[in-house]
């Protein structure tokens, strides 16, 4: 997921989660504005010096802007909230809060939205009889004070009005209704945590042990070979709402003739009821009323009984009993929904099963249908969007202070999340057939789009234009890279220079580019548009003064390299971007810059570069190798990785040979006392950092010391530093290859490589260097990146848990994903990451697929498109080695040629209609599958069929079911498959429910709300956890501010409140804040996304500490089979949750399920972790705990010696986690030898007299709950105040020797590295790994090492 840094959407134990709902007053409601107080605003400001905060590209200058503008600015959002009283007709009166920065709009929504008052829309709001402006901020009305009362006054309908109105009712009638969110409609999602929970936990009482039902489904238990999907969607019945009218549609007497409209009529609607009544309806400026219409008479005059109502709900209630008894239940249910639950998501988020569902007559969906709702809004009737216009004027809105920060941010998102929106429908559209092509004479892949103000062209090779570099693959791959380019420069936010709406579709198996429109743009030739850059690749190139003014700013953030090239003139032209890269200057005279797809230097290790060129390690990994096309670019993420790795290591080198230049010169410092001071600091701290390793980031304090040591070296204003100090500057510049002599300079010259580009002077020296830079940051990806990934994942502080996060595992490192194949070749060799290699081999299997699917797809005819998709999930998941695909190959043929003069009528099929599909077997399409993946990764899979995969690489067929649909956009009907069927087909083509598109666009930031978040992070890293807390509390109200109520960001901030309220010990409100970021995840990411089942983990125990012990469980078992649907049983996640499982149940005293889950987890934890590990001691700890409790004390015994035994030789004798197995062991041994006495008495017959009972007891809750703390790593050690800073000064010393006795007791044995890292259920690193935080008189740690947290 793309978050905000440090914002781990899959952080660590403690990054956890948080809350968006300020007030229950509506789900719409743009939840509160931003309150900051001075405080957290002086905290702002202290921390915007720190690293890492100028994420906009704004200058430190602004970020030092004075005191008394800070506090300007702190003023300028203050925030008061009040009540008022509303006043509606037919409802008593009541109070409603609000905030003196709403506006008057805003109440109308939460009128609109409670459950009295949701049927009205058309009214207005009358403070003292005066009407207020819906616009106006409530601070700005005269008299609206606490306690004033405000008057709903019913208003006069229009058109437009009764429109609305309509489709609002209609809103209402489908507001529990699940159909939207199933057809990815209206940014409508599902979530099933109120139905696992059996209800809103927040208003359950604890669970008595005695009433529980805590059988776990079998499905779930350890060892389950059965992987249903149908409880993907548990109690889909439930769903389900009541029906309260048979049809509310349109009238077919529409619109009203002349001499009617002057009578007030407006539009009629036809309405048969639940009775089976049919009624006409009129809908006039004064309400709704029923006439004396019939299907074949117009009658437009009232009916006999008189029942004139201002709103549509009025009138049904008073006609149909049950619709009105109906609707309340409706209502009532409505109103027991979270708003979480109902609130739209900014992106639309799709579900890759669904259930059979019954299509009901739905008049405003058919006119959204064919009207195609060209994305005008109702606030601009008529009117269609200007997006270009929109995406630019948003950019350009002030951000000097916060406030207008907050305002552009949130512009931007909104008119972002919306253009999205409509790109995405308007790319369905072009693939259905549904819009006229601009150049409709050419061939139908050569066309090109214009709908709602969109541009859309197709992934294919228009013109030869790829010719050279690959043609429909490079095609193919370009949007994607242009992509990646739009979302750099956007990023980089530079002032003056402007980027298109950039929109990446893949629908059907083509994929499409939508981009906003540059003003002019058609009216010309490009030739004539294009000022900066080259259109023909570098034959004639032009340049322009602003533009490299412009290009120049964004340059230095992109670590791109001026450089020279020549046109066909031979003219030296010089360049701050790519030589693609073009400038156009459109009718409102803004710089826009297009076509970024080489934004990024090229990647040598795929391009034709000669083998000689590469260094021999790369040549021994294989390197170069070939690929399909030649548009192959290192990643954002690698450059800055490498930037930074080599600024690291020309600081270490520069400080080393300073040091060495320092112990020559001690006389001479001698001489002038005042010089000897100054460098006897910096010498002190170039100490420091040679000292470290050479490795990027050890923390913030190193990086802090490198660069004053090297502005000492560099800089001007010391003039007593020697020409020797220059030389060391000159030698570390030169180590790590320096484009300059005097300075770190690592920049990338994206046209090095690239045989169409002449440069200016290809002999020179500094060309070579340039292209070793190159060189360099291909080979530290091979040779840094991928090694730190898989070390990353040996000592458990990375694990991924798909094909999604090992995909974003990957590009967060910079790692390509044609790099997959080196990938699995390097995890392969380490047997305790075996579950990575095993999600490796399925990812390549799936994204091979993908390919195919793709070409598969193409040009097969619409009515056969679900029987097409059924036989490719036939042969590549099915084991009937014959499917067949419901049509056969004459038929097909018979029918094409009828068509032969028409083909291009349906959509944009290629002009050969595709009957292939038709002939694919089993046995031939994994053939290609095989072939694909050498081919494209390299890599040479072992298997020849579905079987041979499961059986040699234990992927599962559920889990490649699940990401192969998700990642082509498949929908499938919700039923549990068959999928080892050997003796007939698994799927039909009434299983194929729907094709969704597949969307990539770039994610628009909250730059502030990251300010505040990072700040918060570093204040708990350091102990502060009410400062941290508070902050982290600004942040989202400002994540609020900008992005509404829904948000990836807004989940992950959620958490973390959540774990720091259940830190400070306040259970309830981290249940609170985590319920809703459980809500969040499953809205805004998925269902079955890796995040949600984090989520629901972190819950469960919340609601454990809440004694909900039967939700905790409940939550529990929903994690593990989420987990098992997306990776299987072979993974660490799952002896964490067995762990949770095992430890809960043992609670209430179910022994056997609790030892079936804890044993399973032991297992799990000797695999990957190793047999030494804290992990391993832990677990056999639990196993002992039980196995006493269920009486069997030489198991437990047994146990137990082996958790001592591990805790003796890593911690030592004298450690109070040994000395407390120790004792232990003692107490079972005692147990044992008087059980074994009492047995043999009774066999003997003897009579009991002398022995002691035995002593089981039974486990406390909180014994339990602080066992779930360690776990989880979470660990709570009373330290009283005093000791604090001590503690503090203390933990840095104690972390070095223990890394040091680690280090001693276990060489370099890779499987015990961290064998005892916390909560690594996230499957992502944390920064701040290592650090161990006091908190308040408590230790607190989120994911450190178990001896860390032991020591007292």
């Amino acid at each position: 997921m793309a978050g905000i840094p440090g914002l781990d959407p899959e952080g660590d134990a403690s990054s956890s989660a948080s809350n968006t709902g300020h007030k229950d007053k509506t789900a719409t409601d743009h939840v509160e504005v931003v309150r900051m107080t001075g405080e957290s605003g002086d905290v702002m400001s202290a921390e915007t010096n720190g690293e890492n905060l100028d994420v906009t590209g704004e200058t430190t200058k602004e970020e030092k802007e004075g005191d008394e503008n800070k506090e300007q600015e702190v003023v300028l959002i203050q925030d008061t909230g009040f009540n008022v009283k509303i006043l509606c007709p037919g409802v008593e009166e009541f109070e409603l809060p609000v905030s003196s920065m709403e506006l008057v709009q805003e109440i109308h929504q939460v009128l609109m939205d409670r459950e009295d008052t949701c049927h009205r829309t058309c009214f207005s709001l009358q403070l003292e009889g005066q009407t207020l402006d819906n616009f106006a901020e409530l601070k700005t009305i005269e008299g609206l004070k606490e306690g004033s009362i405000i008057k709903v006054v019913e208003e006069p309908y229009t058109i437009r009005e009764a429109r609305i109105h309509l489709r609002h009712i209609r809103d209402l009638l489908k507001s529990v209704d699940p159909s939207d969110a199933y057809n990815g409609v209206d940014c409508n999602s599902l979530s099933f945590l109120n139905i696992i929970t059996s209800g809103d936990i927040l208003e359950k009482k604890s669970s008595k042990s005695g009433s529980m039902d805590c059988t776990p489904p079998e499905y779930i238990m350890p060892g389950s070979k059965e992987r249903p999907l149908l409880p993907l969607h548990p109690n889909v019945a439930e769903l389900k709402t009541p029906n309260c009218v048979k049809i509310l549609t349109p009238s077919g007497w529409n619109p009203p003739p002349g001499n009617r409209k002057m009578h007030g009529d407006l539009l009629y609607l036809y309405a048969v009821t639940l009775e089976d009544k049919k009624y006409h309806i009129t809908a006039s400026t004064r309400g709704f009323y029923i006439n004396m219409c019939t299907e074949d008479v117009f009658n437009p005059r009232p009916a006999a009984q008189k029942c004139l109502s201002h709103t549509l709900i009025e009138l049904l209630n008073q006609v149909s009993p049950t619709f009105k008894r109906n609707f309340a239940q409706l209502l009532k249910k409505r109103g027991q929904k979270h708003p979480f639950e109902r609130v739209p998501t900014p992106y639309q988020v799709y579900t890759w099963m669904v259930p059979t569902s019954e299509h009901t007559v739905d008049y405003i969906r058919a006119e959204d249908a064919f009207t195609t709702r060209l994305g005008y809004e109702e606030h601009i009737p008529g009117q269609t969007r200007d997006w270009n216009e929109e995406i630019q004027t948003t950019r350009e809105l002030s951000r000097k202070t916060l406030p207008e920060r907050l305002i552009r941010e949130r512009a931007i998102f909104k008119v972002h999340s919306d253009f999205v929106a409509a790109a995405t429908r308007g790319a369905q559209a072009v693939i259905d057939g549904n819009v006229m092509a601009i150049n409709p004479g050419d061939e139908a892949k050569n066309q090109m789009y214009i709908w709602n103000n969109i541009f859309f062209s197709l992934g294919f090779d228009v013109k030869d234009h790829y010719k050279d570099f690959g043609g429909d693959f490079a095609a193919y791959a370009a949007p994607s890279n242009d992509l990646q380019g739009v979302r750099a420069y956007f990023n980089a936010d530079i002032e003056g220079m402007y980027t298109l709406g950039t929109v990446v579709v893949d629908y059907k198996g083509y994929r499409i580019t939508a981009q906003s429109i540059i003003p002019g743009i058609l009216e010309r030739e490009q030739e004539q548009s294009v000022v900066y850059g080259s259109i023909d690749f570098g034959k004639t190139v032009v340049s322009n003064e602003k533009y490299k003014e412009l290009l120049q700013k964004s340059a230095s953030h992109l670590k791109i390299r001026q450089h020279k090239v020549l046109n066909e003139k031979n003219e030296e032209i010089e360049l701050f971007s790519s030589i693609e890269c073009k400038g156009i200057v459109g009718n409102d005279q803004r710089h826009y810059v297009l076509d970024l797809l080489r934004t990024t230097p090229p990647d040598v290790n795929f391009s034709t570069v000669a083998a000689e060129e590469l260094s021999t390690d790369m040549r021994n990994h294989g390197y170069p190798k070939p690929h399909r096309h030649k548009l192959c670019c290192l990643r954002q993420e690698l450059v800055e990785a490498f930037v930074e790795n080599r600024y690291v290591v020309f600081v270490r080198t520069a400080a080393f040979h300073f040091q060495q230049l320092q112990m020559n010169k001690k006389t001479a410092q001698e001489k002038d006392k005042l010089d000897s001071k100054n460098w006897k600091d910096i010498s002190s701290e170039v100490k420091k950092v040679v000292a470290g390793e050479d490795t990027v980031g050890k923390d913030s304090l190193e990086t802090d010391e490198a660069k004053k040591i090297v502005e000492a070296l560099t800089g001007n204003e010391n003039q007593t530093i020697e020409e020797s100090s220059r030389d060391i500057v000159k030698k570390a510049a030169i180590a790590v290859g320096s484009l300059s002599d005097t300075e770190f300079n690592v920049t990338f010259n994206p046209d090095v490589f690239q045989s169409h580009v002449k440069h200016a002077d290809p002999q020179s020296s500094m060309l070579r260097r340039e292209e070793q830079v190159v060189k360099d940051a291909a080979e530290f990806l091979v040779l840094h990146q991928i090694p730190t990934l898989v070390n990353d994942c040996l000592d458990h502080s990375s694990s991924p848990i798909d094909g999604a996060t090992l995909t974003e595992t990957m590009h967060t490192r910079g790692i390509n994903m044609r790099y997959l194949g080196k990938v699995s070749e390097t995890f392969s060799k380490y047997k305790s990451v075996s579950y990575v290699y095993t999600i490796c081999i399925a990812e390549l299997i799936t994204r091979a697929s993908k390919h195919l699917y793709k070409t598969h797809m193409q040009g097969v005819e619409s009515r056969n498109v679900s029987m097409a998709i059924s036989h490719f999930l036939n042969c590549f998941l099915g084991s009937f080695p014959s499917p067949n695909p419901g049509v056969s190959l004459d038929e097909l043929h018979g029918k094409s040629s009828k068509k032969k003069k028409r083909k291009n009528k349906q959509g944009i099929a290629v002009s050969v209609d595709n009957v292939d599909w038709v002939s694919e077997t089993p046995k031939s399409l994994w053939k290609k599958i095989a072939d694909e993946v050498d081919d494209y990764y390299h890599y040479t899979l072992e298997c020849d069929s579905i079987d041979s995969a499961v059986e040699k690489y234990g992927v599962q067929r559920v889990s490649l079911l699940r990401s192969f649909c998700q990642r082509v956009g498949i929908q499938i009907l919700l039923k549990d498959y068959n999928l080892e069927c050997r003796n007939r087909t698994v799927f039909n083509d009434d299983d194929i429910v729907n094709v969704l598109p597949i969307v990539k666009h770039i994610q628009p930031r909250a730059s502030d709300a990251y300010h505040f978040f990072t700040s918060g992070q570093s204040k708990i890293q350091q102990g502060l956890i009410k400062e941290g807390y508070d902050l982290i509390l600004e942040a989202l109200n400002l994540l609020n501010n900008v992005y509404g109520a829904m948000h990836p960001e807004i989940a992950a901030c959620l958490r973390l409140l959540a774990r720091l309220n259940y830190i400070m010990g306040d259970y309830g409100e981290a249940m609170s804040y985590q319920q809703r970021a459980v809500l969040m995840s499953e809205r805004v990411l998925g269902v079955d996304h890796p995040n949600t089942i984090t989520e629901y983990t972190h819950l469960a125990m919340y609601c454990f500490a809440n004694n909900q012990v039967s939700s905790a469980l409940r939550l529990m078992y929903r994690a593990r089979f989420l987990a098992l649907v997306c990776h299987g049983e072979n993974h660490p996640e799952i002896g964490l949750i067995d762990s949770n499982i095992g430890l809960i149940l043992h609670a209430v005293e179910e022994y056997e399920r609790s030892l079936t889950f804890l044993e399973h987890a032991l297992r799990l934890y000797q695999k990957f972790y190793g047999g030494k590990s804290l992990k391993v001691a832990m677990s056999c700890h639990l196993v002992a705990r039980t196995h006493s409790c269920r009486g069997d004390f030489r198991a437990a015994l047994a146990s137990e010696k082996e958790a001592y035994t591990i805790y003796r030789q890593m911690l030592g004798e004298e450690h109070e986690r040994t000395k407390e197995s120790g004792e232990c062991l003692k107490h079972l041994t005692q147990q044992a030898v008087t059980f074994q006495k009492k047995m043999n008495e009774i066999v003997k017959g003897e009579k009991i007299t002398s022995l002691a009972p035995l002593q089981i007891q039974t486990p406390s809750m909180q014994s339990v709950l602080e066992m779930l703390n360690v776990v989880n790593g979470i660990v709570f050690v009373q330290i009283s105040p005093e000791e604090i800073a001590r503690l503090r000064r203390e933990v840095g010393q104690k972390q070095e020797q223990k890394e040091v006795e680690m280090s001693k007791l276990n060489g370099k044995d890779s499987d015990s590295k961290d064998s005892d890292s916390g909560n690594e259920s996230n499957g992502a690193s944390s920064p701040e790994k290592e650090s161990l935080p006091v908190i308040n008189g408590t230790l607190v740690n989120g994911s450190a090492h178990l001896e860390e947290i032991l020591t007292n």
